[in-house]
């Protein structure tokens, strides 16, 4: 079991950035696939990206994909989002996750993975 704490949220104006961290608990964080998800206001949650267990492969939305980077330390059992060139439209609630035991390789679908934070917040402002 892995247990899930993001941060590095906040409020920034548009064409800033912000680099989201999700730091993993227990020994078996390299064990993992890892993604980021994001759920706007009245939105449903959204993949935003995606890495693999030793980080050689990801993959990305296309809505980010150009202006952001996931990257992950499996000696610091953490994982990261690096947001540029920021729109309104990032505005959301962005959630790491872990994939689950079944992980079947559709990194797309939120089901596909077992473990969640709470998520931190990002704003940007125009």
């Amino acid at each position: 079991q892995v247990q899930l704490v993001e941060s590095g949220g906040g409020l920034v104006q548009a064409g800033g950035s912000l680099r989201l961290s999700c730091a993993a608990s227990g020994r078996t964080f390299s064990m993992y696939t890892m993604g980021w998800f994001r759920q706007g206001p009245g939105t449903e949650r959204e993949f935003v990206a995606v890495i693999s267990r030793s980080g050689g492969s990801t993959n990305y939305a296309g809505s980010v994909k150009g202006r952001s980077t996931i990257s992950r330390d499996n000696a610091k059992n953490t994982v990261y989002l690096q947001m540029n060139s920021l729109k309104p439209e990032d505005t959301a609630v962005y959630y790491c996750a872990a994939a689950g035991i079944s992980y079947s390789g559709r990194y797309y679908l939120p089901s596909e993975y077992g473990y969640w934070g709470q998520g931190t917040q990002v704003t940007v402002s125009s």
